[in-house]
């Protein structure tokens, strides 16, 4: 296959400051390492994918263990369902001390942190690593989270979404409080910077009052590229108007590709240039030496999930306690009007499955194990032929790739699966510039004016 569409693929790293993967049974995996809780461990996978020239690694982060399911952490505990979630900005500080152009992205929350506190921690690792800081803007998911910030229940999904339209714009103004220029730095004249060029931003909005200015100045990448992963109607529209990377998760090629032109037709409508946002679908890599090795790891690999540890992680996702309910019950539609974000991917599966009843059982294992996205199987060879696939036909501009062990998931990637999307010109030889918006092909932003003066 050699390809129709011009271009290079983008790819990051899908990471967790956790015991787990993104794949719940990662910590089963004979190689993996137990040593998450060791700088050593992420800087060596730092290593690694900036060997291979990724974009960069990003960090999920959730600000609870998973408790939604019997309103415990129990089964999250027992099973190893994400129960630990280490601090993102002390992570990557490791992980930029490793590396010189790996990007490095981090989740926090438009819900539960505060704009000034998002901001400073963006533009001091921004500093730190000479341009190279992504954020993930989310606006969390469940309960949980809201009883560990003194709050009983999580907002409602529109009330955090325009929480986080305030919140962001809020935090780019923070970014752009200093001017470029405004360190001047005379020790003769004793003017350390121009007072003029450093603008307060005297923000009272409806959710936020921010007097500004941001104590770190502005940025060498001016503003951290921001990630985002709204799937709802309301979620693609603010990705379309903010990110700069769009994390989708559709079920098949089919559906990956619809999201990719609706997504495409919302950044056009929001008036910017939609060749300048890239759309990366989450994707697993199962390599192996022969196909047939490939095929044989990947069932092993679906064995390791325990079930309870797929529907606690599905409890979590969806804010909806199962535990009323046991796993071979059949999904109905009251189920589905009673939960919500699942019913795509349920219809998804139904029409997928015939006269077969869909269960709890096949649900969750969809959602919060290998099954839940597109998964790329076989040789190095095979597996940069499927990705290429996806690419030319405009289901995505890259992927994000989740790990199913660590950190032999990267490091297997990056000797077999790499060389294989270079040699089809799809994939960079070398990084082009020391930022992460060089990677990516981004220009630098214009400060914002008008709203600090």
């Amino acid at each position: 296959m050699t390809g129709k569409r011009a271009g290079q693929m983008a790819m990051v790293a899908f990471m967790q400051a956790a015991n787990v993967s993104v794949f719940a049974g990662s910590w089963r995996w004979p190689s993996t390492e137990h040593t998450y809780l060791d700088m050593g461990y992420y800087q060596k996978i730092a290593r690694t994918l900036e060997e291979g020239t990724f974009d960069l690694m990003f960090f999920d982060d959730r600000l609870a263990m998973p408790a939604i399911y019997g309103d415990s952490v129990a089964e999250a505990v027992r099973h190893g369902a994400r129960p630990i979630k280490l601090d993102l900005s002390i992570v990557l500080g490791a992980a930029a001390a490793a590396t010189q152009r790996l990007g490095l992205g981090a989740t926090y929350s438009t819900t539960y942190y505060p704009p000034y506190h998002v901001a400073r921690t963006f533009a001091t690792l921004d500093h730190l690593s000479a341009g190279r800081a992504a954020w993930n803007v989310v606006t969390s998911v469940n309960d949980a989270e809201a009883r560990n910030f003194g709050m009983d229940a999580h907002l409602e999904h529109d009330s955090r979404y325009d929480r986080a339209e305030e919140f962001i714009d809020v935090v780019f103004k923070l970014w752009d409080s200093w001017e470029d220029d405004a360190i001047v730095a005379d020790r003769d004249a004793g003017l350390f910077a121009d007072p003029d060029k450093v603008h307060e931003l005297h923000h009272r909005g409806e959710y936020f009052s921010v007097r500004g200015p941001l104590t770190v100045p502005r940025t060498p990448q001016g503003r951290p590229p921001i990630i985002q992963a709204g799937s709802s109607g309301r979620g693609r529209d603010f990705a379309a108007r903010w990110a700069d990377l769009i994390f989708t998760a559709p079920p098949t090629k089919t559906a990956a590709q619809e999201h990719y032109r609706d997504q495409k037709d919302r950044i056009v409508a929001m008036g910017r240039d939609p060749g300048l946002v890239r759309v990366l679908p989450m994707a697993y890599a199962v390599v192996g030496e022969t196909e047939a090795q490939a095929r044989e790891k990947e069932q092993i690999l679906h064995e390791l999930v325990h079930p309870m540890a797929s529907l606690t992680l599905l409890s979590e996702l969806t804010n909806y306690d199962f535990s009323e309910h046991g796993l071979d019950e059949e999904v109905t539609e009251e189920l589905l009007e009673s939960v919500s974000g699942i019913r795509g991917l349920a219809l998804s599966l139904r029409r997928s499955m015939g006269d077969k009843p869909l269960t709890l059982r096949t649900l969750a294992a969809h959602r919060a194990t290998l099954l839940q996205g597109p998964r790329f199987v076989g040789t190095g060879e095979q597996v940069a032929e499927q990705m290429h696939e996806w690419f030319d036909d405009e289901a995505c501009d890259g992927f994000v790739l989740g790990a199913t062990h660590l950190p032999g998931t990267f490091e297997e990637f990056v000797r077999m699966v790499v060389p294989q999307l270079r040699k089809r010109g799809v994939f960079r030889e070398a990084y082009s510039g020391p930022t992460l918006r060089d990677h990516l092909g981004l220009p630098r932003p214009e400060r914002i004016v008008g709203s600090q003066e």
